[in-house]
């Protein structure tokens, strides 16, 4: 069912400064930073040749990346996204399996224009999955 790792999220909570981390120290390149009022987040993306880096920063105090950083004010990785090449046979099957697909079930596009869902991090080790269609 999983195809290949897309990219590794990581909750920022100031995207100016990470990104000057990311451009600046190791001399990534970065996208132009994508507001996504759907999910609560700016983000920006780090191509690393066999995946992406994904910096996260909240919109607002009810983005669930507001309440990630409080937990952790500095910041951290905040979940890995896998491709699928069907998103809705692939939720059918976790929810046959007992996973939990985090609200209300239905995939929502995500920032690269593509339906994705995220599933509750109990049900996979502590890790909160993004799944994503090819």
């Amino acid at each position: 069912m999983l195809g290949r790792l897309n990219h590794v999220a990581i909750a920022v909570p100031d995207m100016a400064a990470a990104s000057a981390i990311y451009r600046d120290t190791l001399g990534a390149k970065l996208t132009e930073p994508q507001i996504l009022p759907e999910h609560g987040v700016t983000v920006v993306f780090i191509d690393v040749g066999n995946t992406k880096i994904e910096l996260l920063e909240p919109l607002s105090s009810e983005s669930p990346i507001s309440a990630f950083l409080l937990k952790n004010p500095s910041g951290g990785i905040h979940h890995v996204c896998y491709e699928v090449p069907d998103i809705l046979s692939a939720r059918d099957r976790l929810k046959e399996q007992g996973a939990r697909v985090l609200g209300d079930g239905e995939p929502k596009l995500g920032a690269h224009g593509k339906p994705v869902l995220f599933l509750h991090p109990k049900d996979f080790n502590g890790t909160l999955i993004e799944l994503e269609q090819e």
